[in-house]
């Protein structure tokens, strides 16, 4: 694994980067842009993953830090829930569905595998 030096060189990071610009095009777009709760949500929980991979880069413990990336892959988990919604009521296609839906499956994915490769090297180090 490269040396991580920033956030930024976080590849879940990238991803969640990618994600929000994603979503804040998606939520432009009408209807969904009328929807002022929706929107704000969808557009609340990308950013949420973006910025607690940031926050907990900061913390003074592997364990911590792998505490806000399990919020960070919540609010990805939340990103699709939410493409759910505004799917059922016809707010965006089956194909803006789907390559949201993606590009949050894989954010969370790089989340939560780096989470795990903290826990496993705090584990490692205190055995």
């Amino acid at each position: 694994m490269p040396l991580i030096e920033r956030f930024e060189d976080i590849d879940g990071w990238k991803e969640a980067r990618t994600l929000v610009t994603m979503v804040y095009a998606l939520c432009a777009q009408e209807p969904l842009a009328k929807d002022f709760g929706l929107k704000d949500q969808l557009r609340r929980a990308a950013v949420s993953v973006m910025t607690n991979i940031a926050e907990g880069f900061d913390c003074d413990s592997d364990i911590e830090f792998a505490r806000f990336l399990g919020i960070a892959r919540r609010s990805a988990v939340e990103v699709q829930s939410l493409l759910y919604a505004a799917l059922d009521v016809h707010y965006i296609t089956q194909a803006e569905f789907d390559q949201h839906y993606e590009q949050a499956r894989k954010t969370k994915a790089l989340v939560g595998g780096f989470k795990r490769a903290l826990i496993k090297k705090h584990a490692s180090r205190n055995s």
